[in-house]
Parts: C-alpha cells; sequence; structure tokens
C-alpha cells in the first residue's frame, strides 16, 4: 500500500468517496457538482487543505483531508483530519492508520506544525 500527497488526478475518486461517505455516515445525498468544485479548489490550492489517498494497486482504496487551525497556545499550525473515507472491502485492513501515520510522520518533521486534531461523530460507529 502507498500513501501520498493527492493530485489532480485523484479529483474523480475523492469526490466519489465524499458523496459515498455523507451517504453512509449521514444520509445525506449531497450534490455532485458542488462536490467536485469543493474537492477541485482543495487540489489546485494548497492554503485550503491536502488531500492524501492510499493506493493499493494502482487504485486510491482511501483518503482524508487536513485543513488547517492556528494555535496560540502552541505558536503553530494544528491539522484537523476531515472527510475520511475507506473503500469498504478495504476497512479494517489499516489503510486510515496508514495514511494517519503519514500525516504524523509530516507533523513531526515540520517545524511550523503542531499537532493533530480528529472529530468523529457519535453516531459514526465505524469510525
Amino acid at each position: 500500500m502507498l500513501v501520498r500527497e493527492a493530485k489532480s488526478g485523484d479529483l474523480n475518486s475523492i469526490v466519489e468517496f465524499q458523496l459515498s461517505m455523507a451517504r453512509e455516515t449521514e444520509e445525506v445525498m449531497l450534490d455532485h457538482n458542488t462536490v467536485e468544485k469543493g474537492v477541485a479548489a482543495v487540489l489546485k490550492d494548497s492554503s485550503k487543505g491536502i488531500y492524501y489517498v492510499a493506493e493499493a494497486d494502482g487504485i486510491v482504496i482511501g483518503s482524508l483531508l487536513t485543513t488547517y487551525e492556528w494555535s496560540d497556545w502552541r505558536n503553530g499550525t494544528v491539522l484537523w483530519i476531515q472527510s475520511v473515507y475507506v473503500v469498504p472491502e478495504f476497512r479494517r485492513k489499516g489503510v486510515y492508520s496508514k495514511i494517519y501515520k503519514y500525516v504524523q510522520n509530516r507533523v513531526l518533521e515540520s517545524n511550523h506544525l503542531k499537532g493533530i486534531r480528529l472529530y468523529a461523530d457519535k453516531k459514526n460507529s465505524g469510525a
């Protein structure tokens, strides 16, 4: 399994993941065009956030988005993990853990990144 920053060629996979996640976790049907524009905006402008993806045999099987929050307590930026999705047949196989470790290593190697935060909805028992 390979973990890397997402690139423009990952747009369709990430959009489908976001649509699926909203249906599965909140029973919400998101507008495809809106989600596509939102994902594309992040892929074009890393100041909005960074998507990370996991690949198995060249197929994207999971992703997450990190966004930024300034912490005056830490005098640095904290990453928020959002929009986590793993393809159902790859769940409980360490995909999220691999992506998280990748992000964690980036934080540990950085001078300006000071931590990671994740919010999980209480109703999302899989999280």
